[in-house]
């Protein structure tokens, strides 16, 4: 998990430099993604990871 939440935040980083990302070590398997206390994305309820394209939508997407 540890190499899909890293790209993931050098991408979010890479967009928008102004974001801080920041990764917390949880168990069971959850990998969660959260925006100004949103949830983004759970690789629990898809099933999957997300692509870091997907994710950068949501991110543009709450931006408005």
């Amino acid at each position: 998990y540890k190499g899909v939440a890293s790209g993931l935040a050098a991408a979010i980083k890479g967009t928008y430099p102004g974001v801080e990302t920041i990764m917390t070590k949880g168990s069971g398997g959850i990998f969660d993604v959260f925006a100004d206390g949103a949830k983004l994305f759970s690789k629990h309820e898809a099933g999957r990871f997300p692509t870091q394209e997907e994710i950068l939508a949501s991110i543009e997407r709450m931006k408005g």
